[in-house]
């Protein structure tokens, strides 16, 4: 996997330009911390310890610019998006821009870790913003995401309901399914969901 240097907030900028980044910092959580140093320790969070100790951090502000609050020096940006924190390499950054421009993600395999896992997300529709009673909305605890076309080929579950304390893929059938892969216990009401669907069976 070929690494850059180059930091995600200016190939960001350079690749969508401004109105995307206006609404990445809608996204951006209000309260991720009261300082630079609160909002790069969540953001680094997201990441092993031997990968967070050299990425980048970078932020979207309200006026739509992002700020870098430390450079990559290994390929990874970590960042908080709808509060979730999140570090990902060149190849991911690639896929999400793509998926923000609606167009097709580039045939290259990319690497996120969220080790806080989600706060959730639509399983069927990747432009969902919250939950709503037939869009399968589904909680992963701490994950790694495997992004770009190649992950179809793994073979994991591409059902709308899944158990996510399995691997499985996510928003299936699309240009951006993409692989999660728990590697950590799974938040409670992610648990609890599969429990219940057992229970009733």
């Amino acid at each position: 996997m070929r690494f850059t240097r180059i930091c995600f907030a200016l190939a960001l900028l350079a690749l969508t330009g401004f109105a995307v980044a206006q609404e990445m910092a809608k996204m951006t959580p209000k309260k991720t911390g009261s300082s630079d140093a609160g909002y790069t320790a969540k953001a680094l969070a997201s990441a092993p310890k031997a990968i967070a100790k050299d990425a980048g951090v970078a932020r979207f502000e309200k006026d739509g610019t992002m700020k870098t609050l430390r450079e990559s020096k290994n390929g990874f940006t970590c960042m908080v998006i709808m509060g979730d924190a999140m570090c990902a390499d060149a190849n991911s950054m690639a896929f999400f821009e793509a998926m923000m421009k609606k167009e097709n993600p580039p045939d290259k395999l990319g690497l996120t870790y969220m080790l806080g896992g989600d706060n959730g997300a639509s399983n069927t529709d990747p432009a969902a913003e919250k939950k709503t009673a037939d869009n399968h909305w589904v909680v992963t605890g701490p994950h790694v995401m495997i992004v770009g076309p190649g992950a179809k080929s793994l073979g994991l579950p591409e059902a709308a309901d899944v158990d996510p304390t399995k691997p499985y893929m996510m928003w299936a059938g699309t240009p951006y399914e993409h692989a999660m892969i728990p590697v950590g216990p799974a938040k409670a009401s992610a648990a609890s969901k599969p429990m219940a669907a057992a229970a009733k069976q």
